[in-house]
């Protein structure tokens, strides 16, 4: 593969889409759980990672000892990097075993400054419930990798690291697709598994020469099953209807969150107390008819933004619910598509001293790792024409009574 698309490196392409997971994660933050209505009353517009969380004002201990706001990132993208890690560990592609072994040795053992702890421990003292199953289920029930994810709560919290598979798989949506079905299903089932590998095949496609929008949503739906199809259509033909003219946001964010009822039935009710102990609940459950929220919205605001970076970020920030997933998705999409020209130097030199990272080392490493598992790809994939080129030459002589 050539390392130049569109003008733009496959290491810049890298720096951008780790860019857009950390800038979409800082931003949507410090307002996540909130409605797009009351991100509206308390923020007007959140247009800057340099936001107060809105949770700031409890006691440590109702926000379980974290803090957020003014540029700190979740584990949104300390999980991504976690995965580019392994990658860059291994160097080659990867599967649930991998998600058993090495990528439970990142996030249950090796220590890491962990910036909403503002410590440095275990990414796993951080992690919700959901992800901190991955530890659970597949080291200490010690299962078989690849049912990690049966009885997890159905979420989205393996489509958000899921974009280093669509990396390593660019150009290849399949390749990505089934690359995330295989090592995700450690992780999550049902449409939290069916997302992330959707997520990551647009990833994959976002790498592609003269990409489109149109063009990497239709590499959603071609993957897509059941629930997640569906939320995807319907999130997109919301946005479609509206694209290209002038919109009113609130309106619009109306009728995307009423299209994904049928699939996602929570609404603005995602906060987790005692009073919903024991109460039953079609959240989280596996469903073929189910989908997860994030990627549809995600996709949906790509749209309308016409794939303006900062625009389709913010827009799906101010949509509410889980606001720094969405952001992430949307980040991740549009900065591989376009490279580092969306990275703006300022925000990415505050983003690096206040989370301490380095983003652009970090995307480096992965993108040399990259490059070295699409070059073996390359070379298996030539061995394979010229073994296949082989047979056919020789069927086709004995077809014609020749001898060899």
């Amino acid at each position: 593969m050539d390392e130049t698309t569109n003008d733009a490196t496959l290491r810049g392409r890298v720096r951008a889409a780790l860019y857009g997971i950390a800038y979409g994660d800082a931003m949507g933050g410090p307002v996540e759980k909130l409605s797009a209505r009351e991100i509206a009353d308390r923020y007007g517009r959140v247009t800057s990672v340099n936001q107060r969380w809105h949770r700031l004002d409890e006691d440590a201990v109702s926000r379980n000892g974290r803090t957020r706001g003014h540029g700190i990132i979740t584990d949104d993208t300390l999980m991504t990097i976690c995965l580019m890690e392994v990658y860059a560990d291994l160097g080659r592609h990867i599967d649930a075993w991998d998600m058993a072994g090495p990528f439970v040795r990142k996030i249950a053992w090796e220590k890491r400054w962990i910036p909403e702890l503002e410590k440095e421990t275990m990414l796993i003292e951080r992690l919700f419930y959901p992800e901190k199953w991955i530890f659970h289920r597949l080291q200490l029930a010690a299962c078989d990798p690849r049912q990690g994810g049966v009885g997890n709560m159905v979420n989205c919290g393996a489509a958000m690291y899921a974009a280093p598979i669509g990396i390593v798989n660019a150009c290849d949506p399949k390749g990505a697709y089934d690359e995330a079905i295989n090592f995700m299903s450690g992780h999550q089932q049902s449409y939290g598994l069916e997302a992330a590998a959707v997520f990551a095949a647009c990833v994959a496609d976002a790498f592609r020469p003269g990409a489109s929008i149109s063009e990497i949503v239709d590499v959603a739906l071609s993957f897509a099953k059941d629930g997640t199809n569906g939320a995807i259509v319907a999130a997109c033909d919301v946005a479609r209807a509206h694209s290209g003219s002038s919109w009113d946001y609130e309106a619009v964010v109306g009728e995307l969150h009423a299209a994904m009822l049928p699939f996602s039935p929570m609404g603005d009710d995602v906060r987790h107390g005692p009073e919903k102990a024991g109460v039953a609940t079609a959240a989280y459950q596996p469903s073929r008819l189910m989908s997860i929220e994030e990627l549809p919205l995600a996709l949906a605001f790509i749209i309308l933004s016409d794939g303006d970076f900062n625009k389709a970020i913010e827009d799906s920030i101010n949509s509410g619910r889980d606001t720094d997933s969405i952001g992430i998705l949307a980040g991740a999409i549009l900065g591989a598509m376009a490279g580092e020209t969306v990275v703006d130097q300022a925000i990415l030199d505050h983003l690096n001293a206040t989370n301490k990272l380095d983003i652009y080392e970090t995307a480096d490493v992965f993108a040399t790792a990259a490059t070295g598992i699409m070059s073996a790809d390359l070379k298996r994939e030539e061995n394979r024409h010229q073994q296949v080129r082989y047979l056919v030459e020789i069927e086709t002589s004995a077809s014609n009574g020749e001898t060899t």
